[in-house]
C-alpha cells in the first residue's frame, strides 16, 4: 500500500495576488424539511449555491467541504440553521466571508374563493444568508404570482380591462420569526386578485370580478406592498418588486422599491 501523502494542489500558494470574491459551488441539489404553518413541516427540494471568499495567496478552495457542510445538517437546514452553516464554513474553508442561497418550491393548499375545493399552489422561495466582517444577515426571499388589472385600461373601455399574470417577489431582513405563509398572503392582499391552482365556474366568476374591482398599476402594487411591510414590525429592511407580463404588449411592466427601516 502507498503511504505517501497525496498532495493538497489547491493549499499551494498563488503568485498572482488577485483576490476572489465568491468561489464555491452553484445549483447542487439537496433535499431539505422546511417549517410549514398548516402541518408542522414539508419535505421539498432545495437548490444551494455556496460561496467563500478565497484570499490572494491561496491558490484554490476545497470544494468538497461545502458538500461534507450540506449533507452534516441531516436535511434539518432552515433560515435558523444559516448563521451555523456560514459559521462553519468561514472556520472550514479559513475564509473571511461566506454566501449560501438555498432555493426551494413551497407548496401551500389553498381553498377557492366561493366553491371551497382545495388545491395547492407552488411558490418560488430562497433562504440568503451572507457573513463577514461585519456579522451574520438571514433573508427570506418569496416569489407571488398575482393577477393584475389595468386601472387605464378598465376607465378608457367601454366593455372589459385587460389583465395580467404579475411576480411580486419580496424579500425581508426579519428581525423576528416570520411565516412563508405571512409573506404570501400579504403580497395577495394587495393584488387585483390572487391566483389559485383550481377553480370552478363560481370561482372563475368571482375572481373576474373581484380584480376588475380592484385595479393596479405595477406602482400602485409595489406600494401597497411596501406600505405593509413598513407596518410589519418584525421586518428591519426588504425589497419588493412587481413584473407585470403585458397581456398586450410584448414586454413587461416592472418596478421595485428597496427600504432600509
Amino acid at each position: 500500500m502507498n503511504t505517501c501523502a497525496i498532495e493538497d494542489i489547491q493549499g499551494r500558494a498563488d503568485s498572482r495576488r488577485i483576490a476572489i470574491d465568491k468561489v464555491g459551488i452553484k445549483d447542487i441539489l439537496h433535499p431539505v424539511r422546511v417549517k410549514d404553518l398548516s402541518c408542522g413541516e414539508q419535505h421539498t427540494i432545495a437548490r444551494f449555491d455556496m460561496y467563500v471568499n478565497l484570499p490572494h495567496d491561496f491558490k484554490g478552495t476545497h470544494m468538497s467541504r461545502f458538500v461534507e457542510i450540506l449533507n452534516s445538517h441531516d436535511r434539518e437546514i432552515s433560515i435558523a440553521s444559516f448563521p451555523a452553516m456560514l459559521r462553519e464554513m468561514l472556520t472550514k474553508l479559513e475564509a473571511e466571508s461566506g454566501y449560501i442561497d438555498m432555493r426551494f418550491p413551497y407548496f401551500v393548499d389553498k381553498a377557492a374563493p366561493v366553491s371551497g375545493v382545495s388545491s395547492l399552489m407552488d411558490y418560488q422561495v430562497s433562504f440568503i444568508g451572507e457573513i463577514d466582517g461585519t456579522g451574520c444577515r438571514t433573508k427570506v426571499k418569496v416569489m407571488v404570482p398575482v393577477t393584475s388589472l389595468c386601472p387605464c385600461s378598465k376607465e378608457i373601455s367601454e366593455r372589459g380591462a385587460h389583465n395580467q399574470r404579475s411576480h411580486v417577489t419580496v424579500t425581508v431582513l426579519a428581525t423576528e420569526f416570520i411565516w412563508i405563509e405571512e409573506l404570501i398572503a400579504l403580497v395577495e392582499a394587495e393584488a387585483s386578485s390572487p391566483i389559485y391552482g383550481l377553480l370552478k365556474r363560481p370561482d372563475e366568476k368571482y375572481v373576474t370580478e373581484y380584480a376588475y374591482d380592484h385595479p393596479k398599476f405595477v406602482e400602485d402594487m409595489v406600494r401597497d406592498v411596501a406600505a405593509r411591510l413598513d407596518a410589519e414590525p418584525r421586518i428591519s429592511a426588504y425589497t419588493v418588486e412587481s413584473e407585470n407580463f403585458e397581456s398586450i404588449h410584448n414586454h413587461s411592466a416592472y418596478a421595485l422599491i428597496e427600504r432600509v427601516k
